[in-house]
């Protein structure tokens, strides 16, 4: 005959492990691995999730970062959209800014991209726009073509947004990265948070 006190307890066993399972904290903390910025900005793609990066092809650590982000990139999420945001918080970070968004307007940017990185960090002059376009041209862009783009009105506009967004992010340094406009990434696991704040923002709101 069946003993209802030893299918009891059996049950009692076997949920021990799920309520355990359950009751696990997540990962990453915020405050700790990322913080929740005060005024969220809507991402500037309706129904995806955002993930922007804030960088100087003059900083080292942006440098370091670099190799984590391409391989991260190949494994992003179809639900995900990543942009790249240089920002010029002085004069010299400047003429690097121009350099990128001159690059994305000639349709050479993904050529051009970690070759910039590694001109800046093979201490490489590349601090105006004469040595800019020389180092174009090394690499088959038409210098005229170059400064045009460098000046053009495109690449103020989309320099001064980079600039306001930093300032709105609350940004203070770089590498800097935004999940959905709504969390500044802190750790250095920083895709690994990353990851988790894209699922975090995939689940649905309720």
């Amino acid at each position: 005959m069946p003993n209802p006190l030893r299918y009891l307890l059996l049950l009692m066993v076997c949920a021990l492990p799920l309520a355990g399972y359950a009751a696990d904290p997540p990962p990453f903390a915020e405050g700790k691995d990322y913080v929740r910025l005060q005024t969220p900005i809507p991402p500037a793609t309706p129904g995806k999730i955002e993930v922007v990066e804030m960088f100087w092809y003059g900083c080292p650590h942006c440098y370091e970062l670099e190799p984590v982000t391409q391989e991260w990139l190949k494994r992003k999420p179809e639900n995900v959209v990543f942009t790249r945001m240089p920002v010029a918080f002085g004069a010299n970070w400047e003429p690097g800014a121009r350099a990128y968004y001159a690059a994305e307007t000639l349709g050479v940017l993904d050529k051009l991209h970690p070759v910039l990185f590694e001109a800046f960090h093979k201490r490489r002059k590349l601090n105006t726009e004469n040595e800019l376009a020389t180092f174009f041209a090394e690499h088959g862009v038409d210098q005229d073509a170059f400064r045009k783009a460098y000046k053009s009105f495109q690449t103020e506009t989309q320099l001064r947004r980079s600039n306001q967004l930093a300032q709105r992010y609350g940004v203070k340094g770089v590498p800097t990265i935004i999940v959905n406009g709504k969390y500044d990434v802190r750790s250095p696991r920083m895709f690994e948070v990353v990851d988790f704040l894209i699922a975090k923002e995939a689940q649905p709101q309720g």
